[in-house]
């Protein structure tokens, strides 16, 4: 099996894991809604099966040795039928599919599939690296939590950039000098006067920006090393980085947006306050 199948199967099996926490009246009602969602932006069952087959993989080795990430079901007709196939497929594809097609996913949400979406159009620098980071899990781990590091600390330099945030960030800030810097600007600094709650969520922030940012610079091959140093090397690890960089990008970039409220949205408010009712 080649490299890229690996890496869909361990996504399968992470997966696995993920069905097991969705229920299945919560699945049924999701398959319902990206049924729904698919036909209406692709309208016949020629473009319906392209965009499935976007999602499908699958390897045949010999007769006896197929594997696909999931079934395609067809009618007699010889068309594509989707709720069933929709059906066969896994919880991790399927919550991913419903945010590509803009479906709502409240009651469970990925950070890595939802981070991805969230930053495509505001924070393209960062997005195009992360993406790169996603392919590079399973091939080059090191390299991968590198690009994430390196993801997290772009999006951060683009909050800097807002004329409203008062601190000035100097060239050749890491991640946790830059994280420290916006937490202060966002009262949630650990030495801040805050409550104890949110002083603690201001630590951990920090911590893991932190240590992922030691992971970058020790283990990895970002800073160049010798045959003694360890390298990581086993994807496990660089799943788990990946996932907290996201957790942590959508935090900063929601509260970011929270505090300081693009223009549209400050207008949009602001007209709605005019009206009588």
């Amino acid at each position: 099996m080649n490299t890229h199948n690996k890496s869909i199967v361990t996504l399968c099996n992470n997966s696995s894991a993920i069905m097991n926490t969705i229920s299945p009246k919560y699945l049924m009602k999701l398959i319902r809604e990206v049924n729904d969602a698919i036909w209406a932006e692709y309208k016949s069952y020629k473009e319906v099966r392209y965009y499935i087959d976007k999602w499908h993989f699958e390897e045949e080795a010999n007769w006896n040795n197929h594997w696909e990430n999931f079934a395609i079901v067809t009618k007699d007709t010889g068309d594509i039928d989707l709720p069933a196939t929709l059906h066969n497929i896994d919880g991790e594809t399927l919550l991913k599919i419903a945010i590509d097609v803009g479906v709502e996913t409240p009651d469970f949400i990925p950070s890595t599939a939802t981070f991805r979406n969230a930053i495509k159009s505001d924070y393209k620098t960062a997005s195009n690296t992360f993406e790169n980071a996603c392919k590079q899990i399973e091939t080059n781990p090191d390299i991968a939590i590198g690009l994430a590091n390196s993801a997290l600390e772009s999006i951060v330099k683009e909050i800097f950039k807002d004329d409203r945030i008062r601190t000035q960030v100097k060239e050749g800030k890491t991640l946790y000098d830059l994280t420290c810097e916006l937490l202060k600007e966002f009262q949630l600094f650990p030495n801040s006067d805050m409550p104890i709650e949110i002083k603690s969520i201001g630590s951990s922030l920090l911590a893991i920006s932190q240590n992922i940012e030691k992971l970058r610079s020790t283990k990895t091959i970002f800073h160049g090393k010798i045959n003694e140093d360890y390298i990581i090397v086993d994807s496990l690890y660089t799943y788990f980085i990946v996932n907290s960089v996201s957790t942590i990008g959508l935090f900063l970039k929601s509260f970011y947006q929270k505090k300081f409220p693009s223009l549209n949205v400050i207008m949009q408010n602001a007209n709605s306050d005019d009206l009588p009712f």
